[in-house]
C-alpha cells in the first residue's frame, strides 16, 4: 500500500489524532493508526479504527458508515474549534478546507480538485446533475427500468420542466447468464439522434449487478466522435456502491458525471457527497442552488453580469452547512488511498465471492446477484425459498447480523460485506441462513 505525496498533509492530520484513539482495540492504537497509513498494516488493524459494536456483524455498508476513528477524530476537532469561535475560524479555514477535500476527492479519481463539485448526498448530486441537464424539447434521455427511484424521479421532474423525454429500456429478462457485452449492448443500441445523456448506475442496489460502465463509455466515446459538442451524449453515473470499493478513476469510468455519496463504502463523513466530472462537461448543467465555492459570483451578482458557463464550484450548493464533516472528508479519503484502492476491490471481492459461493450452494435459496467479479461488487442479494425478506432480515438482525431490504418493487435480502468485515463473519451469516431452512 502506497500513499500520494500529495496526500502528506492530509495524512500528517489523521497521524496527529491518533493519540485519541482510545476506544480502538489494541494495544497501542498510535501505532494501529500509524500501520495503516504507512501501508503497513493489515485487516485487522483497519478494523480496529471503528468504533462498531463488536457484538454485531455490521454487513450494511451500502447504508451509512461508522465513522473510522480518523475521521471521528477530525469532524470532533473541527466542531470543537467552531464551537470556540465560529465565525473566525470559518472566516479563516472554510476555503481551504473545502478546497483540500475537493483536491482529495480529484485526487482519487484522477482529475483536478476544480472538476469536483460537493454535496450532501448521492441523492443531492444525482438531482443536481440530472436537474441541471440543459435540455431541449424533442431531445431524450436514456435510462434502464432497473434504475433507483431517485435517477427516475430526477429524471422526471427534468423532462417536466425541459419537454424532453425519458425513456426506459428493460436492460435484461433475466441476469442468468448476462455478460458485460450484452448489457453494453442494450444501452448502446437504444441511442438516438436526439439522445442527449445516457443515466446509469454503476451497481443496482436491488440485484448487486455491476454494469461494464467502462465499456458503455468506451462505446459511447466512438458514437460522439460524429456528434458536435452540444449534441454529444452526456454519460451520467450514479456511483454510489461502486465508489469506494472499485478500483476506478473518471477516466477508467469514461463517464462525463459520476455522483456519489461519501458515507457509504467511502467510510466518510456522514452528509456528505461529491459529484466528479469532465472538465468540458460542467458547462452542460445549469447550476440549481447558488453557490458560495464559485469565487467571482457575488461579484457578477453586484455588477448584474449575466452567468458564466457552469463550473463544479458553481454547481457546489451553497448556504451554511455541517462544516466539520465537510472538512473532514479528506481524511477518509487519504485512509483509502493509505490501504490502496486494487486491495480495497480486491477484498471487497474475496468477501463478497465467499459468501455469494456460500449462497449459491444452498438449495432454499436463489442468489441474485452474478457470480463473476466482472458483474457484481459489494451487494449480495438474495432470497430464502418461502420466506419474506422483511422477515429474513429480521431473523438475521436477531442473531445481531445486519442486513436489509432493497426497496424495489421486488424486494431481495442484502448482505453488504466490507472491508471492514471478515470471513469468520461471512461464515456466521451463511450458518444463520442455514438455519432459516432448518427452521422451516
Amino acid at each position: 500500500m502506497t500513499i500520494d505525496r500529495r496526500d502528506f498533509l492530509s495524512v500528517a492530520a489523521l497521524a496527529a489524532g491518533a493519540g485519541a484513539l482510545a476506544a480502538c482495540s489494541g494495544p497501542d492504537p498510535d501505532q494501529t493508526l500509524a500501520r495503516v497509513m504507512q501501508g503497513a498494516g493489515d485487516w485487522d488493524d483497519l478494523r480496529a479504527l471503528f468504533a462498531l459494536d463488536p457484538e454485531w456483524i455490521d454487513m450494511s455498508a451500502m447504508l451509512i458508515t461508522s465513522h473510522p476513528k480518523p475521521v471521528a477524530d477530525a469532524v470532533a476537532r473541527y466542531r470543537d474549534a467552531l464551537d470556540r469561535n465560529p465565525v473566525v475560524f470559518l472566516r479563516d479555514n472554510n476555503d481551504k478546507l473545502q478546497e483540500a477535500s475537493r483536491a482529495a476527492a480529484g485526487r482519487y479519481f484522477g482529475v483536478s480538485g476544480d472538476e469536483v463539485a460537493l454535496t450532501d448526498s448521492t441523492t443531492q448530486g444525482v438531482s443536481l446533475v440530472y436537474r441541471g441537464l440543459k435540455l431541449r424539447p424533442g431531445q431524450d434521455v436514456l435510462t434502464t427500468t432497473k434504475d433507483y427511484y431517485v435517477t427516475h424521479e430526477a429524471l422526471r421532474i427534468a423532462a417536466d420542466r425541459s419537454g424532453a423525454q425519458v425513456r426506459k429500456i428493460p436492460l435484461y429478462e433475466t441476469l442468468d447468464g448476462i455478460s458485460a457485452d450484452a448489457l453494453a449492448d442494450s444501452v448502446v443500441r437504444e441511442i438516438r439522434p436526439n439522445t442527449r445523456a445516457v443515466a446509469l448506475t454503476w451497481v443496482h442496489s436491488s440485484t448487486g449487478l455491476k454494469m461494464p460502465i467502462g465499456l458503455i463509455g468506451e462505446r459511447l466515446a466512438r458514437l460522439n466522435e460524429g456528434r458536435s459538442p452540444d449534441e454529444r451524449v452526456l454519460f451520467c453515473v450514479d456511483g454510489v456502491h461502486g465508489f469506494a470499493n472499485q478500483d476506478a478513476t473518471l477516466a477508467s469510468l469514461g463517464a462525463d458525471f459520476v455522483m456519489s455519496g461519501g458515507h457509504k463504502w467511502l467510510f466518510g463523513p456522514r452528509g456528505t457527497g461529491v459529484i466528479v466530472g469532465r472538465a468540458d462537461a460542467w458547462p452542460a448543467l445549469d447550476p440549481l442552488i447558488p453557490s458560495f465555492l464559485d469565487s467571482d459570483g457575488y461579484g457578477r451578482w453586484k455588477r448584474d453580469e449575466p452567468p458564466v458557463p457552469t463550473t463544479a464550484a458553481m454547481v457546489t450548493p451553497g448556504g451554511f452547512k455541517p462544516f466539520e464533516h465537510l472538512w473532514a472528508l479528506s481524511e477518509a479519503f487519504a485512509l483509502h488511498q493509505a490501504i490502496g484502492k486494487a486491495k480495497i476491490q480486491a477484498r471487497t471481492a474475496e468477501l463478497a465471492g465467499q459468501l455469494k459461493e456460500g449462497l449459491a450452494g444452498m438449495g432454499h435459496v436463489k442468489l441474485r446477484t452474478p457470480l463473476s467479479p466482472e458483474l457484481s461488487a459489494g451487494i449480495v442479494s438474495f432470497d430464502v425459498e418461502g420466506a419474506n425478506p422483511w422477515d429474513v432480515v429480521d431473523h438475521l438482525q436477531s442473531k445481531r447480523i445486519l442486513a436489509s431490504v432493497a426497496p424495489y418493487r421486488t424486494p431481495h435480502v442484502r448482505l453488504t460485506p466490507s472491508v471492514r468485515n471478515t470471513p469468520a463473519e461471512i461464515d456466521k451469516a451463511l450458518g444463520v441462513i442455514r438455519e432459516i431452512r432448518a427452521a422451516a
